[in-house]
């Protein structure tokens, strides 16, 4: 039977020869096995009066090769033979499908998947009501008697089945990116560290913002463990770049510093371990990674201080204003010298204190109008502001990192990585 829908007028061409369409006009691909057309209606007009396009498909072949992308509706006849191969009788008369061997709504099925971003409607006859409400379970936005349609009914249908469509998929990638959320903050738990320091009186806090937009984790990494002789190790370090190589290159160098610290390595031996492990698993020589690392003794009053490239740690304590640790004789940038040396360094610490460890991202941020950064001066600055106003642990962390946000005018473009160790026993 032929499906009524509306038939084209004729558009007028410009003087290339090409159609002028109105720009907000709708596209609706009809597939229906009708040779001789079957297009009833003299026009469908949507919602702002504009002409809706017609295309005529007999078959998925042709609809495959119709669907492009300004196509916004397909209008489906349910009476297609099974597979959309739209043959006929000698007769010319529509073949009957094979319903007691054939799910007749399988070519339903086959244009969900050759159009899953597309609204589609379907058409049959009202006899067949139960199969039109099965094929809305099925994916269909709605159902239309093919005895009942007309212009106005279908140019609304269209308009409804269109914006249903929009919001399915809204809801869909809605639904898609908190799983997504779900999923990366599971991973980022995963991949960032959990301080080991059962049996230590130390506390610790931390705070990460990778540079780079919606990335789980940059090229900056930290993590902090305590051996079974009472010290508590700390790292933090900085792989050069900003991309998935060097954020994944940063978990294998925290890894492997986790591994090699519990295995009792420490100082320059570690650090040359951990450069062999660089060389090895850049993706190019041009790579390299800044770290610091200290080891606290037992008493928590002395730690030893080795520096690869990295900026010197933070130290506060009670009654005097925060500082920076000595860093001469820093050793160069793990990756950079084959066969360096990195010397460590004694450090007197005390009774109460807080180490702060960072990545350059907290420093290199702007100040003022742009021209200049907040450097390790400016740093030390901002955490004793920080400390007047009594803020410990993580609350110091938020605010510093917040304000060096502000600072830059907006959010810091590159990978920021803070670890505080505090000690409040005299």
């Amino acid at each position: 039977m032929p499906v009524p829908v509306p038939r084209q007028r004729e558009t007028p061409a410009t003087e290339s020869g090409q159609a002028v369409l109105p720009q907000a006009s709708l596209t609706l691909l009809v597939i229906e096995d009708d040779p001789a057309g079957g297009l009833t209606v003299p026009e469908i007009l949507d919602a702002d009066r504009h002409r809706i396009r017609l295309r005529t498909a007999r078959n998925l072949t042709e609809a495959s090769r119709l669907l492009t992308p300004d196509v916004h509706c397909i209008l489906l006849d349910l009476a297609l033979p099974r597979g959309g191969a739209g043959s006929r009788n000698a007769g010319g008369a529509a073949a009957e499908p094979d319903t007691d061997t054939a799910d007749q709504l399988d070519t339903l099925r086959q244009v969900l998947r050759i159009a899953p971003r597309h609204a589609v409607l379907v058409l049959t006859a009202e006899a067949d009501a139960e199969r039109a409400a099965e094929a809305v379970r099925v994916g269909a936005q709605d159902f239309l008697f093919r005895d009942e349609l007309d212009g106005r009914l279908l140019s609304r249908a269209i308009r409804y089945a269109v914006e249903r469509k929009r919001a399915d998929i809204a809801q869909y990638k809605l639904a898609e990116s908190k799983l997504r959320a779900q999923e990366n903050a599971r991973l980022e738990r995963g991949l960032l560290p959990t301080p080991l320091l059962e049996g230590s009186d130390l506390r610790f806090a931390a705070r990460y913002r990778p540079g780079r937009s919606r990335a789980l984790l940059g090229g900056d990494f930290y993590d902090t463990v305590r051996t079974p002789d009472g010290t508590v190790h700390a790292m933090i370090g900085d792989v050069c770049g900003h991309g998935p190589d060097e954020a994944a290159l940063g978990v294998e160098l925290r890894i492997a510093w986790r591994a090699l610290t519990l295995a009792g390595l420490c100082g320059d031996d570690l650090l040359a371990t951990l450069q062999e492990v660089l060389e090895v698993e850049r993706p190019c020589e041009e790579i390299f990674a800044t770290l610091c690392t200290v080891d606290i003794s037992p008493d928590g009053r002395r730690a030893g201080l080795c520096l690869a490239g990295h900026p010197a740690p933070l130290v506060s304590r009670p009654g005097r204003p925060a500082q920076l640790l000595p860093y001469e004789n820093s050793g160069p940038a793990l990756g950079l010298l084959p066969k360096a040396r990195w010397p460590r360094r004694q450090v007197e610490l005390g009774g109460a204190w807080s180490l702060m460890l960072y990545t350059d991202g907290l420093i290199e941020g702007r100040v003022g109008d742009g021209r200049e950064r907040l450097g390790q001066d400016g740093m030390v600055e901002m955490i004793n502001r920080h400390l007047e106003r009594g803020l410990s642990g993580e609350a110091l962390l938020e605010a510093s990192v917040t304000e060096a946000r502000r600072l830059n005018g907006g959010e810091l473009t590159d990978d920021v990585a803070v670890v505080l160790l505090s000690r409040s026993t005299l």
